[in-house]
């Protein structure tokens, strides 16, 4: 048997991809994270599937029903919320597995920053704005950040920030982060992006505690910080340029090197 750890997406049930659907509709056994995995996704597994809820369960739970599903041979669909490799919890899961000789495969998912962002129909890199991207958390009750992953360190880059579990701690990143990007800047908090219930708050750093708080927002939450949500008039992108030439079109930068039949027996 095979458990396979399925990134099922933001949230809209036809986010997930064309292979995690398919192993779910085929795998007798589907553990999957409840509070953040849509309904209509596992309903697709077999009528005849174990099909369980793991928000109430703990480790030791979940590793005891794969446990048995390994002792009858079935294989196991352990459905996480968007891609399994950010903020998934997989990693202990795979630990346990490899201890017992369980094979498994992870089948990556759409990740909640990258719903949002389409949601708001905006790039999160643009030219001379911003070219990086930082998927971040901040300390929290579940688990502390790493010291050279603080705010405080990552703020200095200005990049895009994409903020995970930190609803709570908006005082937090508004004192560190407006240093180095401006009580200015533009914040977008996204409740359940691509849920039918979803909330985008478009704000700023010094506003966002305020907006948020109006909103009555206090979970489920991702937090986007950066100048690329309000550039206007950003530079346009070399890739589309007339004048960039590069492997796949390189018209009037390199000599054209096609030949007719005509011109190739002429040469000849």
């Amino acid at each position: 048997m095979t458990v396979y750890f399925i990134g099922a997406g933001p949230g809209a049930p036809d986010l997930i991809t064309v292979r995690g659907l398919k192993l779910i509709e085929n795998c007798k056994v589907c553990l999957f994270a409840g509070s953040l995995v849509p309904t209509e996704i596992v309903e697709a597994a077999p009528s005849d599937a174990l099909v369980m809820d793991t928000a109430p369960m703990h480790l030791d739970q979940i590793i005891e029903e794969i446990q048995k599903a390994d002792a009858d041979g079935l294989d196991v669909a352990r459905v996480h919320s968007g891609d399994p490799s950010l903020y998934g919890a997989i990693a202990e899961q795979m630990r346990r597995l490899d201890e017992m000789g369980i094979d498994y495969e992870v089948v990556p998912g759409v990740p909640a920053f990258a719903g949002a962002a389409a949601r708001l129909k905006t790039e999160l890199t643009l030219p001379e704005i911003a070219q990086t991207v930082i998927v971040t958390r901040t300390s929290g009750k579940a688990s502390s950040m790493p010291e050279h992953e603080t705010l405080e360190i990552l703020g200095q880059s200005r990049a895009t920030l994409a903020i995970h579990l930190s609803i709570r701690n908006l005082k937090y990143i508004e004192e560190t982060l407006s240093p180095y990007y401006g009580e200015d800047c533009p914040v977008v908090v996204i409740y359940r992006a691509t849920w039918p219930d979803e909330q985008i708050i478009q704000t700023t750093l010094q506003d966002m505690r305020a907006d948020v708080r109006a909103a009555k927002i206090t979970r489920t939450a991702l937090i986007f910080v950066g100048r690329v949500f309000d550039a206007k008039g950003f530079k346009d992108s070399e890739l589309y340029s007339a004048d960039f030439a590069h492997v796949l079109r390189n018209k009037g930068k390199k000599k054209d090197r096609t030949k007719t039949k005509g011109q190739a027996a002429e040469a000849e």
